[in-house]
């Protein structure tokens, strides 16, 4: 296996970011019904609309933009978010910290259990903090936007007809395609029928370890680059044999989503994919990005089905990484707001400061 970038990044604070205690910061936040282009389907849901709440930090006539959609398969309900972030407003706007990282862990313990609000808190946080630097967010980190992969392009569960017709309807240089169904390598090979474009899969836990191990025979001869997360979370034991037996190489999603579990990952799967939301914001994402390098994982960060807010985010930290996965805001009809563009081509960073996300 190729080692991916070994980047390190240090979590402190800058200088000229004293936050003047007479100064008041507010915290707020919105709900959004993002109405997506086609129906979303992966192996354990559907939906065609897709509710995310954007948080906002305001200091110093800056403001900050963070965001994390709700989902029914971990519990999270955007209502459940928002009381989590109103009993912590005290802490947050009381400005006793300096530093993204401090307000994460000042956090830790209250959203133990709400990673996808602290997410939302955290991203404000640093596009703040970026905003008062008057950087984007890749140069606080000292990150070069000259080389970042190519994010993928999701085609979600549908009949083979429209599978066919959503790939045409995008002309992708790299497809991630849904899998979780009872003719899941007939999808493929109707897919592969129309392009010779680079496949990823990606099951959903969806598979057993002898259907993943068979599949990737197959899946090897039509082009797939690695699947992704093939089997159900827990199951360690058959993720031995998968990474064993396995023709292609295996990503984690639902088996890393803390970072705890990067060093479990490691010896079971090639690569790990980040999702800030679930690792609780960009501070811990980093941190599992470092880690995973370290241990010679490859590593990429992936998205909900998320605003130009959240996906903007991604794209600061796409330097650090092997892959990338940010078409979320490619996939809605009604993106609340405009940042990053991701293209076919690759990323085009707006001239601002921070993330470069702005509500419309």
């Amino acid at each position: 296996m190729i080692e991916g970038k070994t980047t390190q990044i240090t979590l402190k604070k800058q200088p000229n970011t004293q936050y003047p205690s007479d100064y008041p910061m507010k915290l707020s936040y919105q709900v959004y019904d993002l109405l997506l282009k086609h129906r979303f389907t992966i192996a354990h849901q559907s939906r065609d609309v897709q509710d995310t709440l954007i948080v906002k930090l305001e200091d110093e006539g800056h403001i900050g933009l963070g965001e994390a959609t709700s989902n029914p398969y971990y519990g999270v309900t955007v209502e459940r978010m928002q009381d989590s972030l109103e009993q912590f407003r005290q802490v947050v706007e009381s400005k006793n910290w300096d530093h993204p990282s401090e307000l994460w862990e000042m956090g830790k313990a209250h959203f133990s259990e709400d990673a996808f609000a602290q997410c939302a808190l955290d991203m404000a946080a640093w596009d703040l903090y970026s905003k008062k630097l008057g950087k984007k967010l890749y140069e606080v980190l000292g990150l070069s936007p000259n080389h970042i992969p190519q994010s993928n392009y999701t085609i979600g569960i549908d009949s083979l007809e429209k599978m066919v017709a959503k790939m045409k309807e995008v002309n992708w240089p790299i497809y991630k395609i849904k899998l979780g169904t009872d003719h899941d390598l007939d999808i493929v090979r109707a897919l592969r029928q129309e392009t010779d474009t680079v496949f990823r899969i990606d099951a959903n836990c969806a598979w057993t370890p002898e259907q993943a191990i068979r599949n990737s025979e197959e899946l090897a001869k039509l082009g797939v680059e690695f699947m992704e997360q093939p089997l159900p979370r827990e199951d360690w034991e058959g993720m031995k044999e998968v990474y064993q037996h396995s023709k292609l190489p295996v990503m984690a999603d639902e088996s890393c989503m803390v970072e705890s579990d990067v060093k479990r990952c490691h010896g079971l799967f090639h690569a790990i994919n980040v999702k800030l939301v679930k690792a609780g914001g960009i501070t811990p994402g980093i941190r599992m990005i470092q880690e995973a390098k370290s241990l010679g994982i490859k590593t990429m960060v992936g998205c909900m089905t998320e605003s130009s807010v959240g996906i903007s985010a991604i794209a600061h930290l796409a330097p650090m990484l092997d892959y990338v996965d940010m078409d979320g805001a490619l996939l809605l009809a009604n993106d609340p707001a405009e940042g990053v563009k991701v293209t076919d081509s690759g990323v085009e960073f707006p001239d601002r400061a921070g993330i470069g996300a702005i509500l419309k």
